[in-house]
């Protein structure tokens, strides 16, 4: 299911660079969403990117968590309500989407000039599912450095939370933020036993 997503996600973002028209109707834009109940915004802006450097990092870091992720679904689909893993794991992508915009949604609901574009809340949910199931797991900031997930995952949330209140940048700290929370909480949602799993992987 990550390859069937990277591949949608990279045929759409590959189309819109050259075609306005598509980025322009995809694209979230909160004001739009929520005025003119455009609602699908929520969910397509995720197949877009700005440019090729945007779409490939946010592919590879999918494509480096995702398969693992998907592996952690068909368990729980043995042991709970979700008993497709495929769909299930599809459920929580499109739904990280949709909960990593919604912080957005509601600050700039009445800005008309805000747009967002990009999986980056939705890969995020996804790399925190993985701190989530193997958090004693090392991880390679920017590529070279080693940093245990469960240091990693609250520096992740701190640097985001603060650049998201100083609004620094063109990145969506808001949606960074929200979907890993949401990816770190997603297990739990489904079964709150879950948390044995988390705790035992400390024993």
């Amino acid at each position: 299911m990550t390859l069937f997503i990277i591949g949608i996600t990279t045929a759409i973002s590959i189309i819109a660079f050259s075609r306005r028209d598509w980025f322009e109707k995809l694209l979230f834009n909160p004001y739009r969403t929520y005025h003119c109940k455009e609602w699908h915004r929520l969910l397509t802006h995720g197949a877009l990117h700005v440019d090729w450097m945007h779409l490939i990092v946010n592919m590879l870091v999918l494509l480096s968590f995702g398969p693992h992720v998907e592996k952690y679904f068909v368990l729980m689909s043995e042991t709970t309500w979700l008993k497709s893993p495929s769909s299930g794991y599809l459920f929580f992508y499109l739904s990280a989407l949709v909960v990593s915009s919604l912080g957005t949604l509601r600050k700039h609901r009445d800005h008309e000039w805000y747009n967002s574009a990009g999986a980056s809340g939705a890969v995020s949910a996804v790399l925190f599912c993985s701190i989530f199931f193997e958090p004693r797991n090392t991880l390679l900031l920017m590529g070279i450095i080693p940093i245990k997930a469960y240091v990693f995952g609250p520096l992740y949330l701190i640097y985001s939370y603060y650049s998201a209140r100083r609004e620094s940048g063109n990145v969506n700290h808001d949606a960074h933020w929200a979907g890993a929370i949401f990816g770190f909480c997603f297990p739990l949602l489904i079964d709150v036993g879950m948390i044995r799993w988390l705790t035992g992987q400390f024993h």
